[in-house]
């Protein structure tokens, strides 16, 4: 469960928390790669994910805060100093954070961390049980937000927790930031000159309610701006914590479920105009429908979401006029609510004090127009079943030029994103059945123009899920719950400028099944086929490759397998 107040009305958010696991009964063995060691038969947290790339220089490390418990409500303070013996400009920058959380009873949390206000790490936390105290750690790349941390300042820690003697885990955790110096006969990677935060907020994320609500704070920006960047997190919580399950309001109460459809999307504006959107990730947290579906091994990107880049490179002329400029973020359909995290990043001209420019084509509308269709019917029994459809499109073209000191710079971005959600319902008496098939489909393109240069970056991502719930009462009154979600998050990432063309792909897909038994009186006394995997690939140009599969069965890790989808590529 999290610690959002979502208690609901209907059986496919009925929740349970950690009450019993079985003895572990397989012989322990270590297995390593170029991933974390995970161990076999344990029942601590265990992913396929790979950890970040690394130069071969020596990293200095600067701790951010160490051995933290969070039994409350309060924001943990920290003070960021930068590395007194690794000046930047550096090859990389990594934030790295380990959580554990108590043997017992507890929701799964929010955790965000920040420096500066500006978010450097948002995720959710592992449910424990009453005999199994998960750890886990997670990494995030902050090469690109080098210049924050190129001063000192305050940082904090959110990561909310209630412990009484009912929820009993209580959540510690450590980070540190590893600055790994440039090796000699190399150059540093260019980096964002300026990051500012659209939050002040605790963690550096604020609530947005509704659809009409706004995070758009006014910034007095540098007058030589020539490329801009917003990196977004919108995490649904409380009402919308469930969304992709989510239908049309007129038949919420008759199919017991949220309201507001099963669409959601992130809007960016520039002074209150359309400038972009990002697609939002159906994560499900540790908590989520049934806890043993994620034991050992969480839904994708539950422990560490990952931001979506939002190119605003278009308007980099408009910024740099001299005037205040608000950004703002939303999300459609919200619907209680979301919380979001947002940071630009801007890149200066290091050679005029002043550009100029202007948008020369902005086909964005203001918001999407999602397509419902409803094809229900009732018995006379009073059971319903049917369909009920929510599909959207968009796309747009963005394009602007500014007057730099190297040139003229022209910027075209091209973005489509397909979604769809097809959701297949019984309702009757004894049964409730919702199986839901989504897909969002993105596509996005940046072509530039320096001089006789020309440079596309383009980016796909697929985001496909898959639910099936059963909640099945028999004659004697027991009765069962079945969930089964496959859920992946595809990319492939394509570079053009010149030489030979750059490509990166990586799939990350988890599949998991259990089914809960219950008493008459609703305690849970069992559970039967649980099952669980994970597989991670990852290949570029020039051969490398990185591929681990892992599987579980009652929550016990029963196996590694890596580098199987690598064969005939580098490790």
């Amino acid at each position: 469960m999290t610690q959002r107040s979502r208690h609901c009305r209907r059986p496919i958010l009925f929740l349970t928390l950690g009450w019993f696991v079985l003895a572990a009964s397989v012989v322990a063995q270590t297995v390593s790669s170029p991933s974390l060691t995970l161990t076999l038969g344990s029942r601590n947290v265990a992913t396929a994910d790979p950890v970040l790339p690394r130069p071969q220089t020596t990293p200095c490390t600067v701790q951010l805060f160490s051995n933290f418990t969070f039994a409350d409500f309060s924001p943990k303070p920290f003070t960021y100093t930068p590395p007194a013996s690794c000046p930047g400009p550096w090859a990389k920058v990594i934030l790295e954070a380990d959580f554990a959380v108590t043997a017992g009873r507890q929701f799964d949390r929010t955790a965000e961390i920040a420096i500066g206000h500006t978010n450097v790490y948002f995720g959710t936390t592992q449910e424990p049980s009453a005999t199994v105290s998960p750890s886990w750690h997670v990494e995030r790349d902050l090469t690109d937000y080098s210049p924050l941390l190129q001063i000192p300042q305050a940082g904090e820690v959110n990561l909310g927790n209630l412990v009484n003697p009912t929820f009993t885990g209580i959540l510690s955790g450590s980070a540190k930031v590893l600055f790994y110096p440039v090796a000699a006969g190399e150059e540093a990677p260019r980096t964002a000159d300026l990051v500012l935060p659209l939050s002040d907020a605790p963690g550096g994320a604020a609530l947005l309610e509704t659809t009409a609500s706004v995070l758009a704070p006014t910034f007095s920006l540098p007058a030589n701006i020539e490329g801009a960047f917003l990196d977004v997190v919108a995490q649904s919580q409380a009402g919308d914590e469930f969304w992709y399950t989510c239908v049309p309001d007129d038949v919420a109460d008759e199919l017991f479920s949220c309201g507001g459809t099963a669409f959601r999307e992130t809007e960016v504006t520039i002074d209150g105009q359309p400038a972009g959107f990002a697609p939002i990730y159906p994560w499900i947290f540790t908590g989520g429908i049934d806890p043993l579906l994620w034991r050992p091994t969480p839904g994708v990107e539950t422990l560490n979401f990952q931001p979506y880049r939002v190119d605003l490179t278009p308007f980099a002329g408009v910024l740099s006029d001299g005037q205040p400029h608000q950004v703002g973020v939303s999300v459609f359909n919200a619907n209680h609510h979301f919380t979001v995290a947002a940071s630009l990043l801007l890149y200066l001209d290091h050679g005029a004090p002043q550009v100029t420019g202007a948008v020369t084509h902005n086909t964005l509308d203001a918001a999407p127009r999602p397509h419902v269709a409803e094809d229900l019917a009732t018995a006379p029994d009073g059971t319903v079943t049917g369909t009920v459809t929510t599909k959207a499109e968009r796309q747009y073209v963005l394009a602007g030029f500014v007057d730099t000191s190297h040139g003229r710079v022209e910027t075209t971005v091209r973005q489509q994103v397909i979604f769809s959600n097809l959701q297949d319902f019984v309702v009757a008496e004894t049964v409730f059945r919702q199986n839901i098939r989504q897909t969002t489909r993105i596509s996005a393109a940046t072509e530039t123009r320096d001089g006789g240069a020309v440079t596309v970056a383009a980016t796909r991502l697929s985001f496909p899920l898959n639910l099936d719930f059963a909640f099945v009462v028999n004659a004697d009154g027991t009765f069962a719950q079945t969930t089964t979600i496959d859920q992946r998050r595809d990319s492939e990432e394509t570079a053009v400028s010149g030489g030979p063309p750059f490509l990166r792909q990586i799939s990350n897909a988890v599949n998991t099944t259990d089914t809960l038994l219950f008493n008459a009186a609703g305690a849970v006394t069992g559970f039967r086929d649980r099952k669980s995997s994970q597989t991670y690939t990852a290949q570029s140009s020039g051969g490398s490759c990185y591929s681990r599969s892992i599987t579980a069965e009652d929550g016990l890790l029963t196996n590694v397998t890596d580098g199987q989808a690598c064969t005939g590529h580098d490790r």
